[in-house]
């Protein structure tokens, strides 16, 4: 029997039980060409929330790359660490409307920023953070690692490392990690599976290359899903849905 994704009250065993989400900053642009689009922000929280609901504990990163791009800042002119500083404030922003939106449905959820801000969000603690997902909050990573150079890519899978996740959740606008650009070639072939050491080599553009490696040293699996599709987050946890996964 198909899973009804619009029953609150079916909860099927999830196949993890701690997973990242990461997914980018325009992904909360919506139609827009900047910033936030509040419908689209609420509507990837219910995702999330339904989620939650099945006894999922919830980590998150999100880019910033609606508000402030710190690779793009560079190559304007503007000297690299400091562009990348603003990228992560970006993200921070971010962080804070996708709180919002969380609560507003009633998920307790904190930010964590890596860049101490106290009066906004709390600071990166390790055990506080573990803490938080035991009591089943969800957790959102702000602020990339603290460092320039790094992409949320690579921070959202330091956090998920350190988390101890099961899994990385990759939301994109595709479902899944293809041979070539979809949108550009009919032919293009969707992986079911794909090892990392092929994603590095066919330059397949899951994650940039530190994230990936990070990921295979560590063992952990990256899911590449459509963060478009209604039900997709929760459908691929009750064991369906269309996705990658990306493995050693």
């Amino acid at each position: 029997m198909p899973l009804d994704l619009e029953t609150p009250d079916a909860k099927p065993d999830a196949t993890y039980n701690r997973v990242m989400l990461k997914i980018s900053g325009e992904a909360l642009m919506g139609d827009q060409g900047f910033g936030l689009h509040p419908p689209t922000v609420q509507r990837i929280a219910k995702e999330v929330k339904t989620v939650h609901d099945m006894g999922v504990e919830i980590c998150m990163v999100i880019g910033g790359g609606n508000i402030f791009r710190g690779l793009s800042g560079s190559a304007q002119g503007m000297e690299r660490t400091t562009a990348d500083y603003m990228g992560m404030l970006a993200t921070v922003m971010n962080a804070l409307a996708m709180q919002s939106a969380l609560e507003e449905l009633g998920v307790f959820t904190r930010v964590i920023s890596a860049i101490p801000m106290d009066q906004v969000c709390e600071p990166y603690i390790r055990r506080r953070a573990v803490r938080h997902l035991e009591k089943k909050r969800v957790c959102i990573f702000a602020a990339g690692t603290g460092n320039p150079y790094f992409t949320t890519d690579t921070a959202a899978t330091l956090r998920a490392n350190e988390m101890s996740c099961e899994a990385i959740f990759k939301g994109t606008k595709v479902d899944g990690v293809y041979d070539k650009d979809p949108v550009k070639f009919d032919d293009a072939k969707r992986y079911d599976t794909v090892s990392f050491d092929d994603v590095l080599a066919k330059r397949l553009g899951v994650m940039d290359a530190s994230a990936i490696a990070l990921a295979r040293d560590n063992n952990l699996p990256i899911i590449v899903f459509s963060l478009d599709e209604p039900g997709g987050f929760r459908g691929i946890l009750a064991g369906e849905g269309t996705y990658t996964k990306v493995q050693g």
